[in-house]
Parts: structure tokens; sequence; C-alpha cells
């Protein structure tokens, strides 16, 4: 770790619209800016858009990639980890973050979502997925209007909230 530096998640869907990507990019930007450390799964889509904003910024982004070839990480990354773990990987990018920013995204966006919150992390939504739990009750991901608002959010959330490392 670096010392002082959150470990921010940026997760979202391998392919996405051009205002999802615009969106990525500008929190990579921001969170780099603000001196974080990005970590997401290292593809393409919202992953890439991050990574693209963080390293137009000056800042170090993690790819934790889900195949065996560092090489099949996006062009942005700092640090392209491929694990072989498949999905898998979606419970290592939780662990490694402080905290995430989700944008859109698909099933596997809604499980690295399920799997912070189970972590006691917490998670920044910009449009992505709404979930209530069996008895009603919404789950705690904090929904915002802009990458702006995503930012600034996840840095007071983890102010509030205990640093958990194992």
């Amino acid at each position: 770790m670096f010392k002082g530096q959150p470990y921010i998640g940026v997760i979202g869907a391998g392919e996405c619209t051009p205002a999802e990507a615009a969106m990525a990019e500008e929190v990579g930007r921001e969170l780099a800016r603000r001196g974080a450390v990005i970590v997401c799964g290292g593809l393409g889509g919202v992953m890439e858009a991050a990574a693209r904003g963080a390293q137009a910024a000056g800042g170090l982004v993690i790819g934790i990639l889900p195949g065996w070839d560092p090489a099949e990480g996006n062009k942005y990354l700092t640090v392209a980890l491929a694990t072989g773990l498949g999905e898998a990987r979606n419970a290592v990018i939780t662990r490694t973050c402080d905290g995430l920013i989700a944008i859109a995204g698909g099933y596997g966006t809604l499980a690295e979502i399920g799997l912070a919150l189970k972590m006691n992390k917490p998670v920044v939504g910009l449009g992505t997925w709404e979930a209530r739990t069996s008895d009603g009750r919404a789950i705690p991901v904090l929904q915002v209007a802009t990458p702006q608002d995503a930012v600034a959010s996840i840095f007071r959330l983890l102010r509030l909230a205990p640093k958990l490392r194992y």
C-alpha cells in the first residue's frame, strides 16, 4: 500500500455506452487528482475509461485481470495483475479496495457490489444497480448523479467508516 492513499475500485461493465465511458473517465481523473490508487478489472468499457482518466491525471491504476496473460489488460493500466481466476477475481478487486464506485454495469458489477457490502466497504453508484433485501430494505449503495458527486461521496464515506485491512 502507498501510505495514506485510499484504494478505490471503479467497477462496471466491459462494454459501455459513450456516456458511461465519459462518466468513468471523469471519475478516474478526479480520483487520481485526489491521490487515490484506482483498482479495476483491467479490461475494456468502464474499466478502460476510468484507467484512461486516471492515467491522464498522473494516477496509479491497478488492473486485476480474470485471465492468465497480463497483456490482456487495457493500455492505461500502471500494473496488470493476471490472476487466472475468471469472475472469481471480483473478490480480489473488492478485498483490495477501501471503497468502490459502481458505474452502470452488469451482473459482474452486481456481484462486486454485493461482495463489497458484505465486507462492510462503502459503495457509491452512478446509474448502477438498485436492489432490496428479501424484507424490502434498500441495499446501502449511495446513488449519485455526477462523477464529481461520486468521488466526493466516496471520500466522505471513507472518512466516516473505519479502515478495514485484512
